[in-house]
């Protein structure tokens, strides 16, 4: 099976730990025989063989000696025991610490693309419960199938050493048992896979709300998120309930057949002992073991209910563990030591999302330290284009570049390091304000951390506020309005001293005031950068070196502000609402 290779691949580094375990659960269940074969010998030589009186007697020692032999053995399987299960965990834990962490690079480095197609509550589970479910396998499920079948396997030899007639009578069960067990594995299986992905489901849910939670409220909407999530929270209990009626239907049967033995072993060894085929000593060590055959077959149900869903957990964990991004450094990609020049050009560049085309023949050219603005209705492929510079997706055809070479002979690590981007929809993590700053570099000074934030018009409301820049801020910022928001994600962007600054729509939610602040810093810097701005205020673009109007994927408008105004297209409509209402007369 693919899963168990995938573990055994895993497990590189705890191999012998859990080889170590393994062979120490076996001499653990070979341990359990010690103590019938010492009580048959005590029953046959001291208390109802013939000379039992005599040997009681006169060889006291050896009667102590098995006592003895007794004890010594159990607290020897006692001290395998607890070798045992701290060896499983240790190499358990290590293995899924292994997993994790190399999922979380795995998560890390895939394309913009993986993460419009998987939702986050699913990649969450995965990286969780289907985590422990696998490390559940590990130190349980499979120790506990190993321990089942060498218990039965050794009992069973011991059986057959005492009395082979008694022991095919108990064997003349197994194959019933097994089939069962088989039935079983295969209905199961999709029970399994149902559950898992309800659990996800339900998971991605509760994410989902509690990010939004605030536009849950701006709606009013929590008694409609209350019944989505009772929704979901059903049909996992559903799917919960179906996985363990579905073994509450075989459960009897496995229970039918560890009692079966029980009722051999009483007719049977009872038959035996009367015609004297069998000891009494004989009778009590297989009386005493009889436990050891019959609690295997209680527990493979169970353990086939585990790994039924071991297997649902680990493909899912397998998808994202051998993922692969498509968007990597090619094997002709070149690193350059020296800071790039941001000079940006797109030739003949198409680009297709699903089959369904973003944008068309675009061609422009932006020299390093210009700023060029790019406007156009929601849909347009403003996003979409910016996102081409730093490889977040790849062209369809065309080519963009950078300083003249095609983005694709970059090293991804070079090329988006110099590049700075400040989005509309900005994240902020649960860290100071200065730690939000220096995300891009966590050595820097406090000076500089100040300056840019003095830049993005930052520093007056942060020195405002309780800690100034060591303020803890909430989850993705909860607690700052959206201007604040944007302009710490400005200065986060400019710190980094960018080759190309790319703002999407970031002084949106700003006043005009600061807004001009920050126009008028960004014409200012102290290091050559290029500005590409996507806009929705005439105010924003009317400065740049460039304008660029897109319409469905293409090109509409290109030219400075003046050129547009004069050519009386869609630049100038917008102009018109924004500053002249709908007067057409004067520019």
């Amino acid at each position: 099976m693919f899963q168990i290779k995938w573990l055994w691949h895993n497990l590189k580094g705890y191999r012998k730990v859990y080889i170590a375990a393994l062979i120490l659960s076996l001499a653990c269940n070979v341990l359990y025989l010690t103590t019938p074969y010492f009580s048959s010998q005590i029953v046959d030589r001291y208390i109802t063989g013939e000379n039992a009186a005599e040997n009681l007697a006169n060889d006291r020692h050896g009667f102590i000696m098995l006592l003895i032999g007794m004890i010594v053995f159990t607290l020897i399987r006692t001290v395998c025991q607890y070798g045992c299960n701290m060896t499983y965990e240790i190499s358990s834990q290590g293995m899924i610490v292994k997993i994790r962490n190399h999922l979380f690079k795995r998560v890390q480095t895939q394309d913009m693309d993986f993460y419009d197609k998987n939702r986050t509550g699913d990649l969450m589970t995965r990286l969780t419960g289907d985590l422990d479910m696998v490390r559940h396998a590990v130190s349980w499920v499979f120790k506990g199938i190993v321990e089942s079948f060498s218990l039965f396997t050794a009992s069973m030899v011991y059986f057959f050493i005492i009395n082979w007639k008694m022991a095919l009578l108990l064997f003349a069960v197994t194959p019933f048992i097994f089939a069962v067990t088989v039935v079983f594995k295969r209905v199961s299986g999709p029970v399994y896979v149902t559950q898992r992905e309800k659990l996800a489901k339900m998971n991605t849910d509760a994410q989902e709300n509690i990010s939004g939670n605030r536009v849950v409220k701006a709606f009013a909407r929590e008694e409609y998120e209350k019944e989505k999530f009772l929704k979901s929270s059903e049909d996992f209990s559903e799917a919960n309930k179906k996985a363990s009626l579905l073994w509450l239907k075989f459960s009897p049967y496995m229970e039918s057949f560890a009692n079966v033995l029980s009722v051999i072993m009483l007719l049977g060894g009872g038959i035996f002992l009367i015609i004297g085929s069998l000891t009494m000593g004989q009778y009590i060590a297989i009386s005493g073991l009889i436990w050891a055959i019959a609690q295997p077959v209680r527990n493979l149900g169970i353990y086939v209910n585990d790994l039924q869903r071991f297997m649902a957990s680990a493909m899912k964990i397998i998808e994202i563990y051998y993922a692969k991004p498509k968007i990597v450094d090619r094997s002709d990609a070149v690193q350059h030591s020296e800071r790039l020049k941001g000079e940006i050009e797109f030739k003949n560049v198409s680009f297709a999302y699903n089959s369904k085309k973003v944008l068309d023949d675009i061609s422009f050219k932006v020299n390093a330290g210009e700023t060029v603005a790019i406007m156009g209705e929601t849909g347009s492929g403003k996003t979409t284009l910016i996102n081409l510079i730093p490889r977040f997706y790849d062209c369809s055809s065309g080519e963009v570049l950078v300083d003249g070479t095609n983005v694709h002979l970059y090293k991804l690590k070079q090329l988006r390091s110099n590049i700075g981007m400040a989005a509309q929809d900005v994240l902020l993590y649960s860290d100071t304000i200065d730690g939000n700053i220096a995300y891009g570099d966590s050595d820097m000074s406090e000076e500089d951390v100040k300056k840019y934030a003095e830049l993005a018009a930052a520093d007056s409301f942060i020195t405002k506020m309780p800690d100034g820049y060591e303020t803890l801020i909430g989850e993705r910022g909860v607690g700052l309005s959206g201007g604040q928001k944007q302009r710490i994600s400005l200065a986060r962007a400019l710190a980094i001293k960018p080759s190309v600054l790319i703002l999407d729509d970031t002084t949106s939610a700003v006043d005009m005031e600061t807004e001009a602040h920050i126009q008028k810093s960004l014409e200012n810097l102290d290091f050559s950068c290029t500005k590409i701005i996507i806009a929705q205020r005439i105010s924003s673009a009317k400065n740049a070196d460039k304008i660029i109007i897109l319409e469905n994927g293409k090109i509409k408008e290109m030219g400075t502000h003046d050129e547009l105004l004069a050519q009386k297209g869609y630049y100038y409509e917008v102009y018109m609402l924004q500053n002249e209402g709908f007067e057409k007369g004067a520019v």
